[in-house]
């Protein structure tokens, strides 16, 4: 599975590792199944849809972190089991950060790249938890190890940066000044190739410094990204490490960069909720990302295309000499095969590539570490995430040892100092006398000694430039932690758990503001969407800290709004702004060994779920059974909180009048069988003056407020000089054309079809999250082909007699009232959809507007010429299902679709089309019916054979039939009676199946109604009391409907079969 990290040196090809980590808390709760197996260098994904269905990939390296491992008393997870699968972080730097550090030892330019979702443990690669150290921390701890070992030999310099890209802005995340608009410029040189103008490089001589600059900078991108309202899993971290080595007795210098690179996340949006936007996702927060994958997958097509190149070239040289061709010939070959194609790599259309480009078929040695989540649910990202990483194996690079220009400058200084030095000896020996000319020489020389002497001492005066800088900082951490065992504080909570308590503001003695202000020396500064000059008063007295929010503030503790003075419990939750999560740590006292990592960003986003009513125990069927397939949805939901809050502020902010709130879609609805529809998360966008109202898929949504964040950056946060001009309508993300929208759907069952037997109904209509949107009455009416009523007659006992018969019913659409849509606004209007059966394209009633109940009157028959055993089956397990869609003003109309739709001479729609393979089954049955035609003639002529046989035979009967005339008569008046009692039997039976249909109907609603029947959200113990009784009743009430209608059924055929055993021998 591993190989020596010092095979790495001798290639130019991309190595790609791959590592799956354990499951994590959510996707325990969700019941998650592992579909990642490993073998040797062989990775397979199985698609939990279809298992049959699997994919396998080979990489350089790969790393089983799944299971297998347990903590030991230092608190490294390690194998359970010695020479376990297990892979620690200690077997992953072997492989990969040994041969990053050989490399650059050697003189090499060396990448290391970690790629993949949010939250698949990238950063724990990288940089670890606790004990468990990363790749980052450990290569540092070694390189300076070896340059201890070799300072006799070499003079080694070592300069650490440390920068993040976001929205494509450079943030020098060790910069001493304030951060400069726009970030810093990425620029371009011909020998340096690209790189950061104005980019802080601090040298170092111990790897406790590069620490502390690596939490220096984590503490910077911690604050711009509250400032900036960033999210950090869509930023990218970049460590920059410059080696420099200098040789004195061989006057060499080698000079070399390591690039440790912490990709951002690389989600996709899951099939069902993606959907085409009008506002391309063009924005920059994705583009470095976006173009990355470019890049890679243009480097990979470079690379067959060259292989390409070869091959033919080798051919068009042999064809060449075969037929003899002269050598301009050969040439025009060569320029057709290698000269006129070119493959154009997108270095320059991201920040992130132009600094990557020497790490992608460039001067570098690359590793890529791709991790991944094990879990069923995260398969999508899983696959993608192995697809790039195989197209990433395949780019190779030209790495050289590199020469250092300051080295050169050196080098080409004391040149000039010994030609000037042979020109004033050769002067002196001459003998002239050239003051002049003697002056300037030693003046050039001088300044030449006199640079190279600064070149030398460059490093040193930098190094103790950073060495005071590391001891102020190392004060300021030291007071930190003074204070920590001092007094209570607040510190921040943020999505990547690497930034999470990164930030800590102290709560001394006293009352202490918080907000954007820090004019005061008593105010304690916070940034962020909806934070105020003077958002709250924290108070410390008599050691009980309380906070007391200011009017007009947003203050949530422990997931309640609060908006009066309340007292703080040590661990207490607080959420300032639209987004600002804090969690309270009290007195030192007050403390005790529970960790708080426990209360992570997750937690907070749950605890406010729950005080919406949206919490995980209502997702339970049972103690401790969570229902997997919400799951999901939940964990999608508490992830979208906080950016519905944070695009709610915008809009406030810059003055949108829009109201952003998330919905369950299909929360309470069901397909035609009556199956659960897939549950998804959905924006519901409502303009506050106009009442309009979108719906946002979840994709669409995120896309949406990284464009709004562009906005909010331009107009908000930019500065007395911003661009604040309104955006054109087109452009502006807070906005979209009006579409008709999905209210909810009815389900009118068709099994009394089946029977002919006639249907009105009152069905409900069911919003997704299960509300009532309206009363729609809808009836089902077996019909005759002109469109007439069929009669009780024509009722059919046994369904099965339908089969290959004509069957004409119409869908009757009487009325709908209630419509909740049209109450919230007068001006807007519904239609209503269907689509029956195999019909291709749905159908939908003609809009009405501006009326609550509102009469449709709407009628559409259907006929089927030949039952087929698939209609048949639809028409005993489906129900109808009747869409309401809502309509605003601006917004086109549904419009039904006919094409391919056929109808009869009666202007009826066919349904139940005959297939190409009935057709031919028909035309085998003709010849079939051909055959036994032509047999049958044969068999008549036999027939008339022994006919003329049998009169004589009859001839002889008929004395005896004559005797017997008054038996025959009585005979004929009993089958008389039989065909009278028949069908009054029939009748009978029609009757009891259409009452017994009529009184299920009811029974049904009855059972719709104990469906949705749950308690409400704030009920209390007696609420809940109350509930159950309630809900006792109804369930006591459906029982007793549905006995009686099973009692009413029996007794009817019960007193039809009486009668029949009354009347024995004349209907058996």
């Amino acid at each position: 599975m591993r190989a020596r990290g010092m095979e790495m040196a001798g290639k130019d090809c991309v190595k790609v590792a791959v590592r799956v980590r354990p499951f994590n808390k959510r996707e325990r709760d969700a019941g998650s199944r592992c579909i990642i197996s490993m073998t040797s260098n062989n990775i397979s994904i199985q698609d939990p849809r279809n298992p049959q269905n699997s994919r396998t990939f080979t990489f350089d390296y790969t790393y089983w972190s799944h299971s297998g491992f347990s903590r030991n008393k230092d608190g490294l997870f390690v194998s359970e089991e010695t020479g376990g699968r297990y892979a620690d972080q200690a077997s992953v730097f072997l492989d990969l950060g040994q041969g990053i550090l050989d490399n650059a030892l050697q003189g090499y330019n060396a990448t290391l790249l970690a790629y993949g979702q949010t939250g698949s443990g990238k950063s724990y690669s990288m940089v670890g938890y606790g004990p468990n150290k990363g790749l980052i921390p450990t290569l540092c701890e070694r390189l300076f190890q070896s340059v201890r070992s070799m300072q006799d030999s070499r003079q080694c310099q070592v300069f650490f940066s440390m920068l993040e890209i976001y929205n494509e802005q450079v943030v020098d995340l060790l910069s001493k000044t304030s951060r400069s608009a726009g970030g810093l410029r990425v620029r371009e040189d011909q020998q340096r190739g690209f790189y950061v103008e104005g980019l802080r490089r601090v040298p170092c001589d111990s790897a406790v410094q590069v620490e502390q600059l690596m939490e220096q900078g984590t503490r910077t991108r911690t604050t711009a990204a509250t400032h900036m309202n960033a999210n950090s899993s869509r930023s990218h971290m970049l460590i920059i490490i410059q080696l420099k080595q200098i040789f004195s007795k061989d006057c060499i210098t080698k000079q070399s960069n390591i690039y440790l690179v912490d990709l951002a996340g690389s989600e996709r949006q899951r099939s069902s909720g993606s959907e085409a936007d009008r506002l391309k996702e063009g924005t920059a927060i994705n583009l470095s990302l976006t173009t990355l994958g470019n890049v890679i997958r243009s480097a990979d097509v470079y690379q067959i295309f060259r292989h390409f190149q070869c091959c033919l070239w080798k051919l068009c040289i042999s064809i060449v000499l075969l037929l003899h061709t002269n050598a301009s010939g050969a040439i025009a070959l060569a320029d057709m095969t290698l000269g006129k194609k070119v493959v154009h790599i997108p270095y320059r259309d991201s920040v992130l590539t132009k600094l990557l480009q020497s790490a992608l078929g460039g001067n570098s040695r690359t590793v890529m570490i791709a991790t991944l989540s094990p879990a069923d649910i995260c398969y999508e990202e899983s696959l993608s995430t192995l697809r790039y990483a195989e197209r990433a194996k395949r780019i190779q690079n030209k790495a050289v040892v590199n020469e250092s220009p300051t080295e050169r400058l050196m080098k080409e200084l004391k040149a000039e100092n010994a030609k000037l030095l042979l020109r004033l000896s050769r002067m002196g020996q001459e003998g002239r006398k050239a003051d002049d000319e003697t002056k300037e020489l030693r003046r050039l020389l001088t300044h030449n000694e006199l640079q190279i002497r600064a070149i030398q001492t460059l490093w040193e005066q930098h190094l103790q430039e950073a060495l005071k800088d590391w001891e102020t900082q190392y004060a300021t951490i030291t007071q930190e932690r003074r204070m920590m065992q001092m007094h209570p504080y607040i510190m921040n909570i943020n999505e990547d758990a690497q930034l999470s308590g990164v930030v800590k503001l102290f709560i001394q003695e006293g009352e202490w503001d918080i907000g954007l202000a820090d004019n005061s020396p008593r105010s304690l500064c916070i940034r962020g969407l909806g934070i105020q000059e003077k958002h709250a008063v924290f108070s410390n007295q008599q050691r009980r800290v309380s906070i007391t929010p200011v009017s007009g503030s947003k203050a949530i503790v422990n997931g309640v709004p609060v908006s009066k003075r309340i007292e703080l419990q040590h661990l207490d939750r607080l959420v300032l702004g639209s987004n600002g999560t804090y969690l309270f740590i009290g007195f030192p006292s007050e403390r005790s060994v529970e960790d708080w990592s426990r209360y992570d960003y997750d937690y907070f986003q749950s605890e406010l779920a729950a005080a919406e009513g949206f919490h995980i125990q209502s997702l339970s069927t049972g103690p401790h059974q969570p229902d997997p397939s919400l799951l999901a949805v939940f964990y999608d939901y508490i992830k979208l909180m906080p950016m519905v809050t944070e695009a709610n502020q915008m809009s406030e902010e810059l003055k949108k009048g829009v109201e952003f709130k998330l919905e369950i879609k299909n929360l309470a609805m069901s397909d035609s069988k009556g199956h659960d529809l897939e549950k998804d998360i959905a924006v519901r966008v409502t303009s506050v003056e106009s009442k309009q109202v979108w719906m946002w898929s979840k994709a669409k949504f995120v896309n949406r407020k990284f464009l709004m964040e562009e906005v909010y950056q331009q107009q908000v946060v930019g500065g007395e000089g911003a661009d604040r001009a309104p955006l054109p309508r087109d452009r502006d993300p807070f906005w979209d054309p009006l579409e008709p929208l999905h209210l909810g759907s009815a389900h009118l069952w068709l099994q009394s079809l089946a029977f002919r037997i006639p249907l009105e109904e009152q069905v409900e209509v069911v919003g997704p999250e299960g509300t009532e949107e309206a009363i729609l009455q809808a009836q089902l009416v077996p019909c005759s082909p002109t469109g007439l009523p069929l009669g009780e007659d024509d009722i059919l006992i046994d369904p099965s007699e339908l089969l290959g018969k004509r069957l004409d019913f119409q869908l009757v659409l009487d009325q709908c009232c209630g419509l909740r849509w049209v109450k919230e606004a007068r001006n807007r209007g519904v239609q209503i959809g269907f689509q029956v059966f195999d019909c291709p394209q749905p159908l939908y009633t003609p809009a009405v507007w501006h009326n609550v109940n509102l009469l449709l009157d709407h009628r559409v028959q259907f006929t089927a010429l030949r039952t087929s055993q698939e209609l048949f089956s639809y028409l005993q397990s489906n129900a109808l299902v009747l869409e309401l869609w809502g309509l605003q003003e601006g917004c086109s109309e549904l419009v039904s679709c006919m094409d391919g739709v056929k109808m009869t001479q009666e202007d009826s729609i066919i349904i139940d089309k005959i297939s190409p393979s009935e057709h031919s089954t028909a035309e085998t049955r003709g010849s079939d019916l051909s055959s036994s035609l032509r047999t049958l003639h044969q068999d008549l002529e036999q027939l008339r054979n022994a006919n003329a046989a049998l009169t004589k035979e009859n001839s002889a009967l008929r004395e005896q039939l004559n005797s017997a005339r008054n038996g025959v008569e009585n005979n004929r008046g009993r089958q008389e009676r039989r065909g009278s009692l028949r069908p009054s039997c029939d009748a009978e039976f029609a009757k009891a199946l259409k009452v017994f249909y009529h009184s299920m109907t009811s029974v049904r609603g009855q059972l719709q109604r104990l469906r949705r029947h749950r308690p409400s959200e704030e009920a209390d113990l007696l609420g809940l009391r109350l509930f159950v009784d309630e809900h006792t009743y109804l369930l006591k009430d459906f029982s007793e409907q549905l006995e009686q209608c099973v009692t009413t059924l029996k007794q009817d055929v019960a007193v039809i079969v009486r009668r029949k055993r009354e009347k024995s021998g004349i209907w058996s």
